[in-house]
């Protein structure tokens, strides 16, 4: 792209009021909710780290990267011209650009290793969304097969530290000789998706203590990493396995690539079908435990549901606040005008309350480890997060996507790309029904979730007198018979807004709390159609808070 600057003085007219990009901005600095939350979180030693990812993460060249990645999405190399099977995926060399960006500053190996990591990752996941999603999609198998590796000390000893290496290697060699590996998912086949006791792939015992399996699934993601964590039944019952790209004696797994998914979005990133044709695989985890060997691998996995799901809706705020404080109509900047102030005052407080939630579980992710409670707040504060946060952005997006106007509808800008990304990370890791019922699961069966979540709210009770009631009608649906399935989802809502409200309580400003809870949690709740704002709710101050500048 030419860095000259282009005629503005055309045959015909002029080219004028027209914002300037959104670009060479340290998306860190230029987003005070983030920088707040990091602090309150636990997370004040990587602001330097996060200053300087920011930076490279807001850059013009790291969007025109994005920009080409998805305009060049991955190709299938299933044979060479010989017609000798290869089943490689090919990328343009911007999307090698972004996973070293990610990668080599330690998105997905730093949280492993650093305190109080999983806010940074939570951090550096939300910022690199703001250049491109896609991606994130690999970075965060990588970061969250940890959890699951530590089932077996022996596969731990040998791939952790391939994991959390900070290094990106795209060569396609076996992961001994590689600086570092990213890791893929296999899980889910045709006849059952989310059901995945329902799969029919095969593991047989190996000479060599290994496992042959032979199967399909209709979901991989990330076809191109260099192993994938797998389920499939063995002689004792389902079991998770580690099915690497290269065999022991350095020759191609039977990993079958049979075609990439044609989605609606997430274009620079390659989902996939493939077959296991007696692909060699280790054992992780018991025989026949294979679903409970996955389970901390899921609540990492949707933790960054959540994640995506609140920087997709910062990223689109951004680009809302950037065009109206620009663009006039009318004799007056859009940003002045009080309808278009109202609707972006509201987007405003979601983007800051989902932020919030997010890092408030990347807290917990940090503290479980030495602190039951924050074990257990996790467990049920996860899915809950998850849920809410992630089917809000597909409305939240379309609403910054119409603050543009017609622009905001041409492919030509950022946002047409946002908004086909936003449906996904309600669908990934679990879609609405499925997570509603692990919430369900949860209340169950580790009645302590509860106990740390009440706890949690308790700790605002007194602030706010929307918050008051609220958290007092979420025990409607605590009494007998009051919560099932059909029940599920209303309480998901209901618990993850009054999450969000604590969570604001501990990391924003009193004007972002107090709003948040006259918008979403008073009798008369406003806000779930953008733009109806109340008159206590302080719009100039939230507006100046929430602005793109740094």
């Amino acid at each position: 792209m030419s860095t000259r600057a282009p005629l503005t003085d055309l045959a015909t007219h002029s080219v004028t009021n027209q914002p300037r990009p959104l670009e060479d901005v340290n998306v860190f600095k230029a987003d005070k909710p983030l920088q707040s939350a990091v602090s309150a979180f636990g997370g004040e030693r990587h602001k330097s780290r996060l200053t300087e990812f920011g930076e490279k993460c807001g850059a013009a060249e790291t969007l025109n990267w994005a920009r080409q990645a998805n305009e060049n999405p991955p190709k299938l190399r299933s044979f060479d011209r010989y017609g000798q099977r290869l089943d490689e995926v090919e990328f343009h060399p911007a999307y090698h650009q972004l996973m070293a960006l990610g990668l080599d500053s330690g998105i997905s190996g730093a949280p492993w290793v650093e305190p109080s990591g999983h806010i940074l990752h939570g951090a550096m996941m939300m910022l690199m969304m703001q250049a491109d999603a896609g991606v994130t999609c690999p970075m965060s198998m990588t970061y969250a097969c940890v959890a699951a590796l530590k089932t077996d000390p022996a596969l731990a000893d040998t791939w952790t530290p391939r994991v959390t290496a900070q290094s990106y290697d795209p060569r396609f060699i076996p992961a001994a000789e590689k600086t570092g590996v990213t890791i893929g998912m296999a899980m889910t086949e045709k006849q059952g998706g989310s059901d995945v006791r329902a799969n029919t792939t095969r593991a047989e015992p190996a000479s060599d203590g290994g496992y042959l399996l032979t199967g399909h699934k209709w979901f991989c993601s990330a076809p191109m990493s260099d192993a994938f964590l797998t389920l499939a039944y063995a002689e004792g019952g389902m079991t998770c396995f580690l099915v690497p790209r290269w065999r022991p004696d350095g020759t191609r797994n039977a990993i079958h690539i049979m075609r990439l998914k044609d989605k609606m979005g997430d274009k620079s990133n390659a989902s996939s079908e493939i077959e296991y044709h007696g692909a060699w695989a280790q054992r992780l985890g018991e025989e026949g435990r294979g679903v409970r060997t996955i389970i901390d691998m899921v609540q990492h996995t949707r933790y960054d549901c959540t994640l995506g799901s609140a920087g997709g809706m910062r990223a689109a705020l951004a680009q809302a606040l950037w065009h109206t404080s620009q663009r006039r109509a009318f004799q007056k900047t859009l940003i002045d005008q009080p309808a278009m102030r109202a609707v972006l005052t509201d987007l405003a407080i979601e983007s800051e309350a989902a932020t919030a939630i997010a890092l408030r579980i990347g807290a917990s992710l940090d503290r479980a480890k030495d602190d039951p409670d924050e074990a257990a707040f996790m467990r049920l504060a996860t899915p809950l997060a998850k849920y809410w946060v992630c089917k809000r952005q597909p409305g939240f997006v379309y609403e910054a996507l119409e603050c543009h106007g017609g622009a905001g509808y041409v492919e030509e800008g950022p946002m047409p790309r946002l908004f086909r990304q936003s449906p996904l990370n309600a669908i990934w890791e679990g879609s609405g029904n499925v997570i509603a019922l692990d919430i369900l699961r949860a209340l169950s069966r580790e009645p302590d979730s509860l106990k740390a979540v009440q706890k949690e709210l308790q700790s605002a009770m007194g602030r706010n007198g929307a918050y008051d009631r609220h958290c007092e009608k979420l025990q409607d649906f605590l009494q007998p018979g009051a919560l099932h399935e059909g029940s599920a989802r209303a309480f998901a809502q209901e618990a993850a807004l009054a999450l969000q409200g604590a969570a604001l309580f501990q990391c924003a400003p009193d004007y972002v709390f107090h709003g948040f809870c006259r918008q979403r949690l008073a009798d008369d709740r406003r806000g779930f159609v953008y733009g109806d704002v109340a008159s206590e709710v302080d719009q100039a101050a939230i507006i100046a808070r929430a602005m793109p500048e740094g």
